[in-house]
């Protein structure tokens, strides 16, 4: 094995540690944050962001063409999904009122809300 394919092999191993370690901290945040909003932030910025390391880690591992491209639409699939599912659960608490508005900063989805009607 040539050193570029050992050096390749243990970059691939630590950023997969580093991306399982993020997904880690992101489930701890799941578990400990009191809100939907809160627990909507660390389901999806600190998974999406592991996701991706564990993806790089396992591509520097493997090398061939087939396997980069399907790691690839595998990235960009949960670079597309995670985030809007988010935000679709963290709207669909808000109408269902379970945000308490007193603890909102700014509240600009009120007054889209409200245009309407």
């Amino acid at each position: 094995m040539s050193a570029w394919l050992q050096i390749a092999d243990t970059a691939g191993a630590v950023v997969l540690l580093i991306g399982a370690a993020i997904c880690l901290l992101g489930v701890i945040g799941m578990i400990r944050l009191p809100d939907v909003l809160s627990r909507s932030h660390a389901a999806t910025k600190p998974q999406t962001l592991g996701m991706i390391l564990v993806l790089v880690g396992v591509a520097l591992r493997l090398r061939g063409g087939m396997d980069l491209a399907t790691l690839a639409l595998i990235a960009f699939f949960q670079m597309l999904t995670g985030p809007v599912a988010s935000h679709l659960v963290a709207r669909s608490a808000y109408r269902t009122g379970q945000i308490e508005h007193s603890e909102l900063l700014f509240d600009e989805l009120d007054e889209q809300l409200t245009d309407g009607k």
